[in-house]
């Protein structure tokens, strides 16, 4: 079974096979006798399976650390082209939904992303998925602070709607939003006055892009690059609905379980968590 892994999924293999997964991992340790590094391959396959491939050595190499194992990058990358393990996640150009253009609100944000407490700085766009045709559109709220996915709202149809009730969504989560700076792109769901008069409301100061640059909202941008790299682009979708699950399925995972390099190896809601208990 060993010597089929670079080809095919595990879990179709021991499918296959009848096998169970922790039989599989004792008889390759068995396998491996005399190998000192038996013991850490074996972890190294189940945080590349529990990942989906999605993680490369760096990844990996943090989350052993995470589980204490203490090991070189160069090492687990070795290890990881013995067993034939590579990331999946290839990045592709990523392309925004853009509506209207016009001027409403500065660029209060500057590009300056970087911010020491959570809920100082958001940011929000939407971007478009294509399923047979059809369309599926995500709005998100993403916290500078340590990219967490603070809320959300899927539409089939670019309506104001989307916008509201994913800012109703964040309310529901953060209380207190005096002087938070929510930044955004100059489309035309940020320019309707209700948007703004809700913001206003909530003590929100609005922040918007230069007109045409977007890299002035490239955090947000990023994580749609990442989404679309992660899950987006490594199936084939049947249905919109299909799509729907496992987008909620993946900002769960991004938010709880995916382990970010430049968030000293935890993922942002356990960032936020030691933030709280001032371990950071």
């Amino acid at each position: 079974m060993e010597e089929l892994r670079p080809k095919y999924n595990l879990a179709i293999l021991l499918n296959c096979s009848g096998m169970a997964r922790s039989s599989f991992y004792y008889h390759l340790a068995r396998g491996n006798v005399g190998d000192k590094y038996v013991h850490i391959k074996c972890l190294i396959q189940l945080i590349y399976q529990k990942h989906k491939g999605r993680f490369g050595y760096r990844r990996i190499t943090l989350e052993l650390k995470n589980q204490g194992v203490i090991i070189n990058h160069k090492t687990v990358l070795r290890l990881m082209k013995n067993l034939g393990l590579k990331s999946l996640i290839r990045v592709k150009k990523y392309r925004s939904y853009r509506g209207e253009q016009g001027k409403i609100a500065p660029n209060i944000l500057k590009r300056n992303f970087k911010t020491n407490h959570p809920n100082q700085k958001w940011a929000t766009d939407i971007t478009e998925f294509s399923v047979s045709g059809n369309k599926l559109y995500l709005s998100p709220i993403i916290d500078l602070f340590n990219g967490e996915i603070i809320s959300y709202e899927l539409s089939e149809k670019p309506v104001f709607a989307q916008i509201i009730n994913m800012l109703k969504k964040s309310f529901r989560k953060t209380q207190n939003t005096q002087n938070l700076i929510l930044h955004s792109d100059q489309g035309w769901q940020y320019q309707m006055r209700l948007y703004q008069n809700i913001l206003k409301q909530k003590g929100i100061i609005q922040s918007m892009s230069r007109k045409g640059n977007c890299l002035d909202n490239a955090i947000i941008e990023n994580f749609f690059g990442t989404l679309k790299s992660e899950m987006f682009y490594l199936k084939k979708f049947k249905s919109i609905q299909e799509l729907k699950d496992e987008i909620h399925q993946y900002i769960d995972y991004y938010n709880n379980d995916r382990i970010r390099l430049n968030l000293k190896g935890k993922s942002p809601i356990e960032y936020r968590t030691l933030y709280y208990q001032k371990i950071i």
